[in-house]
C-alpha cells in the first residue's frame, strides 16, 4: 500500500477557521464578518496560551552586553540585542567570555519587587548575582510601535572588571506567539498543537454562534491542550533513591 511519503501538513489560517466552524455546525459560505470574527478569536486564543506555561518551541536565548554601572536593561537601552517579543523570562545567567573557548557562566537568583526595592544602593558595582523582572513595561521601537517588553534589573551592577563586549547577561525567554495575519498564512505553532488550536477556536466560536455546544467543545479543547502540553514538556531523567532507616525506623 502506497503512502504519501510527506510529513509537511501545516494548515493555513483559512483551513483552521473552516475546520473550527464545521465543528460548531456553522456551515455554508462564510461572511466577511464571520471570517474577521474567527481571526480575532484566534488571536485572543493564542494570547491565552501565553498564560498556560512554557511552550518549548518558543523558548529563545538572548545575549546582552553588560555595561558598567547599569542596573536596568531593556529594549530602549539596547535596541540591537534586547528582544521585543518577550512573553516571560525563564532563566538568567551572566557569562565571562574573556576566554572564548572556556566561557564561565554564573546563574543569577531571582528576587521580588519588594526585595529589590529594599536594597539600599541599587547602583553598587560588582559581579551581578541577583535580578528583578518588571514584566509589563511599555516601549516604543524604531518604527514608533508601542509594545509590552519587560525591564531587567541586575544587582549588583557590573563593575569595570565585569563589563564590556566579553561580559554578557544571557537569558532564556518564552517568545510571544505571532499574530494570525493573512488568511493564507500558517499558524506560529508546531504540529502537536494543531488539534488544540482547532478545538480551541471551535470552543471560542461556539460561544458566539452555538452556545449549546460550548460545554462539550470546551471539554474537547482542554483535553487536546493537556495532551499537547504534556508532549511539549521537557523529558528529563528520573532518579529514585531508596530511603534508609536506622535504629528504631527514624
Amino acid at each position: 500500500m502506497a503512502t504519501s511519503g510527506t510529513t509537511a501538513f501545516n494548515p493555513s489560517i483559512d483551513e483552521i477557521i473552516e475546520e473550527a466552524y464545521e465543528r460548531t455546525n456553522v456551515r455554508g459560505t462564510r461572511t466577511g464578518y464571520q471570517l474577521r470574527s474567527a481571526r480575532r478569536s484566534l488571536n485572543i486564543l493564542l494570547s491565552e496560551w501565553g498564560n498556560r506555561g512554557v511552550n518549548l518551541w518558543k523558548v529563545k536565548l538572548a545575549s546582552i552586553p553588560l555595561v558598567e554601572g547599569q542596573a536596568e536593561y531593556n529594549y530602549t537601552a539596547d535596541t540591537t540585542n534586547f528582544p521585543t517579543d518577550i512573553s516571560d523570562i525563564l532563566e538568567i545567567y551572566v557569562r565571562n567570555n574573556t576566554t572564548a573557548t572556556a566561557p564561565v557562566d554564573t546563574a543569577l537568583d531571582k528576587i521580588s519587587r519588594s526585595t529589590y526595592s529594599a536594597l539600599p544602593n541599587k547602583l553598587a558595582k560588582g559581579t551581578p548575582s541577583q535580578y528583578y523582572i518588571q514584566r509589563q513595561a511599555y516601549v516604543r521601537n524604531a518604527a514608533g510601535t508601542v509594545t509590552a517588553s519587560p525591564n531587567l534589573f541586575l544587582y549588583t551592577t557590573p563593575s569595570s572588571s565585569f563589563s564590556g563586549a566579553s561580559y554578557l547577561v544571557n537569558f532564556y525567554y518564552m517568545g510571544k506567539l505571532e499574530d494570525v495575519g493573512a488568511y493564507t498564512n500558517t499558524s506560529d505553532t508546531v504540529f502537536r498543537f494543531y488539534p488544540a488550536l482547532v478545538s480551541g477556536l471551535a470552543y471560542y466560536l461556539s460561544m458566539k454562534y452555538s452556545p449549546e455546544q460550548t460545554p462539550n467543545l470546551k471539554l474537547i479543547y482542554e483535553d487536546e491542550m493537556l495532551r499537547a502540553m504534556a508532549a511539549d514538556g521537557e523529558q528529563t531523567s528520573t532518579y529514585i533513591t531508596p530511603q534508609t532507616f536506622y535504629g528504631d525506623g527514624v
